[in-house]
């Protein structure tokens, strides 16, 4: 919405764009996998075997919903005007071998060397590992341009409120059966609530106390002053053009 309202999409990172469809795309496969494929829910329970599956179909529908929404905001960067900005060289490699080395899991998985269950925690690693690296850049944005211009608030407050109603979720689960593991059995939910609230944090502490200055006003000081002496000496010529010249009285 905010990049609508702007024409522009230059507040958003565009490496953020890409490592959050890696990531998402990650995560929904991983929890698809644990409500829906049978075999991957079987190695799990023998992996666990008084344990609980923590993955609810809420977390599938956070993680779907997520990926379209990525898809969505990555459209209006292609769309929009982005300041120039593009995926630097390290962002495609570590895309790329993240990629590659998903598809060779898939292969040593297809020989039966892992579980299916191994190989989709893989996935879930990858989504830990990438919420990590997706947020650095942003943040360094941030700081560099002294502004959170152009990037909505809400959705880092949204995402904090929803961080924290996970691991309530999370401990309400372990206390009714009595099983703590199950942190451990799903701890990638458990680190993405956790990662997500310590970088939410820091994202509404650049908003709303280190970069709270009205909007332009992160221009440098003397470009300001150049458009303000180029205004006045405007006016002055205008008020000149305006001035009546004497008229000599008659005699």
């Amino acid at each position: 919405y905010m990049s609508i309202i702007f024409i522009k999409s230059s507040g958003i990172n565009a490496e953020y764009g890409g490592y959050n469809m890696l990531g998402w795309i990650c995560y929904s496969v991983f929890n698809f996998s644990l409500l829906w494929v049978n075999p991957v829910r079987n190695q799990y329970y023998e992996a666990y075997p008084h344990g609980v599956i923590n993955v609810q179909l809420s977390d599938f529908c956070f993680s779907f919903h997520a990926l379209i929404i990525t898809g969505f905001t990555i459209l209006q960067c292609l769309c929009y005007e982005r300041g120039g900005q593009r995926p630097s060289p390290l962002c495609l490699f570590i895309l790329a071998a993240f990629a590659c080395g998903m598809v060779l899991m898939f292969i040593v998985a297809s020989s039966c060397c892992v579980t299916w269950f191994q190989y989709v925690s893989i996935f879930s690693y990858v989504k830990l590992a990438i919420t990590v690296v997706k947020y650095s850049p942003q943040v360094y944005m941030n700081f560099k341009k002294k502004s959170t211009e152009a990037v909505s608030i809400y959705q880092f407050l949204l995402d904090l409120t929803g961080g924290a109603l996970s691991l309530i979720q999370m401990g309400l689960i372990a206390y009714n059966y009595d099983d703590w593991r199950t942190f451990l059995g799903d701890f990638t939910k458990f680190g993405l609530a956790v990662l997500s609230i310590l970088y939410d944090l820091i994202f509404i502490t650049q908003h709303y106390i280190l970069y709270r200055e009205p909007r332009y006003s992160h221009l440098k000081e003397e470009d300001v002053r150049a458009s303000s002496e180029r205004l006045l000496q405007g006016e002055e010529g205008r008020d000149r053009l305006i001035v009546p010249a004497p008229v000599n009285q008659l005699g």
